[in-house]
Parts: structure tokens; C-alpha cells; sequence
């Protein structure tokens, strides 16, 4: 977009890469992230895009749910189909980080209309200072798509103030709490994983957080469970060659029947096995 377009502005007026979010018709400009900011989005988008319960996560999607807002979490967790065009329905789960120089009351305007528009939980985690997450859950009952504020035509395109004030709105959320390093967040039935608060900024606590992730998508409840199947297929392993060879001994064919059932058997079945041809001297 070589200008920005006249006031009021719809969602459809805007394109993918456009510096800019709309809030009831109004354009908001938004700025590059610093490098605080991009490492911990980054991470943090791992952790939760890996969660064993999470379909589909994405960075800077652009959400509108009416024409008139066009709204871009920096971490979505939800329905995101992997398809072009903005997402029409609000993500359950979103994610803010806030940093030096944040705008205060342009990133409370997001929150109420992300809240106002479905999204359960917004956790905006602050860079600046001690390093926490706030989190901001919608009201019980609170609107899913409030009626749009009427914006009066401009005779003239409207100028980019630096995040403009937010309008007023009904309050579409509860009290919003603070966790702090130590403490875990919990989205249920939307990530079966509490999170870490270090994990949303801290390299080192996300990539813990996602090797735990990535575990349990393949089965295993963690690196323990790992090595525990390790050293269980290891004795496996050592039980079944012992088996060969005593059959080798007792000159017991291992028809192709055999094998296979060896091959089957967990490490107590062949323990017994071995047992039963040192002493009976025949395959059972």
C-alpha cells in the first residue's frame, strides 16, 4: 500500500505486510520489533505452537472479525488455517509482548477488542523491569462480537497519531492477575501444558519446554520416559540374542514363525522364555 486509505478504514482495504492495525475503523501503526522482543516472540511461539493439544499456532496473524477491526497478537493459538486472508475468528489464546516505549492504552484497546471478540485469554508478557506476564481472561458472558462504534466520514485522510487513546468500552474481562518467574500459565482446553513463565522469554526454560512437547506428540512423557524405553529395548535386545544362542546350543530351529514371535515378546515374556528352554530343553 503506497498511502495509507481515507478514514473510516475496513479490513479489506488493508494487505498482508501493511504496517498497520485497525481499531474500529482507525488505523494504528505498528513499528519492528526490537531485539529483545523478536528473541523472546520467538521462542515463545515455539513452546506453544509444539504443545501436544495445539493444531495450529502463527506470529502476526492479522484477525478480523468485523470489518472494522484488524487486529495482529504476536502469538495466536487456535483455528489458523493454513490458507491466505485474515483469520475470522478470534484465536482463544494470544499472546503480547510489551517492551520499552509500549503504548499503554493502544495495547488495552487491543486487549478489550480482542476479548470482546472471542478470544479467552490474552497473556502480555512484559520485557521491561521484572519480568512478568499479565493475564487477561475474558468476563463470563462478555459480548463475542460487540456492535461497531458509527465512525463519521473524514473530508480528509485522518493522520497517524503514535497509538491513539483507545475508545471506551464496556469491560469485557475479569480483573487481570500477574505471574512472575517461577509460576506456570494454563490455558485449558487449549493447551494441555502449563507454561513456564521463563519459558515465554527464556531461551534456555522455552527449549526445556518444547523438548517436553515434542516428546509427548511422539508418546513419552518426558526425556526420562525416553532413556527408560532406551534401557528397556537395551535388555530387550540382550534377552533375545540369549535366546538364539541357547536355541543354537539345544539345536532348536527358529523357523520364521519363531522369530517373529521373538521379536514380540517384551522383556519379561523373553525372560521366561530363556528360562523355560534351559530347563524343559524345547521350545514350548
Amino acid at each position: 500500500m503506497s498511502a495509507p486509505p481515507r478514514s473510516p478504514v475496513t479490513a479489506d482495504q488493508l494487505r498482508p505486510g501493511d504496517p498497520y492495525e485497525l481499531s474500529e475503523g482507525r488505523l494504528v501503526e505498528c513499528l519492528p520489533t526490537g531485539r529483545r522482543g523478536g528473541r523472546s516472540n520467538l521462542v515463545g511461539g515455539e513452546v506453544l505452537d509444539t504443545d501436544p493439544a495445539v493444531e495450529a499456532a502463527g506470529v502476526d496473524v492479522g484477525v478480523s472479525t468485523r470489518p472494522e477491526m484488524l487486529r495482529a497478537p504476536d502469538i495466536v493459538v487456535g483455528n489458523i488455517p493454513d490458507e491466505p486472508g485474515w483469520a475470522t475468528e478470534a484465536p482463544p489464546l494470544a499472546v503480547e509482548y510489551a517492551d520499552t516505549g509500549q503504548d499503554e492504552a493502544e495495547l488495552q484497546s487491543k486487549i478489550e477488542e480482542l476479548l470482546a471478540a472471542g478470544t479467552r485469554w490474552v497473556w502480555v508478557v512484559r520485557l521491561q523491569g521484572t519480568r512478568r506476564v499479565e493475564v487477561h481472561e475474558a468476563a463470563p458472558g462478555a459480548l463475542r462480537r460487540p456492535e461497531p462504534v458509527p465512525v463519521a466520514p473524514a473530508a480528509h485522510p485522518q493522520p497517524l497519531a503514535p497509538r491513539a487513546a483507545a475508545r471506551i468500552r464496556p469491560p469485557q474481562r475479569q480483573p487481570a492477575r500477574v505471574a512472575v518467574a517461577g509460576e506456570t500459565l494454563e490455558a485449558p482446553g487449549v493447551l494441555r501444558n502449563a507454561v513456564p513463565v521463563e519459558a515465554l522469554y527464556d531461551r534456555s526454560a522455552a527449549h526445556e519446554a518444547t523438548l517436553r512437547n515434542l516428546l509427548q506428540r511422539k508418546g513419552y512423557d518426558g526425556l526420562d520416559a525416553v532413556l527408560d524405553e532406551g534401557r528397556r529395548q537395551g535388555r530387550s535386545a540382550g534377552l533375545r540374542a540369549a535366546v538364539r544362542d541357547v536355541c543354537e546350543l539345544l539345536g532348536i530351529a527358529l523357523s520364521p514363525e519363531r522369530e517373529a514371535a521373538l521379536e514380540a515378546m517384551d522383556e519379561a515374556a523373553l525372560g521366561a522364555l530363556r528360562e523355560r528352554l534351559k530347563r524343559d530343553r524345547r521350545w514350548p
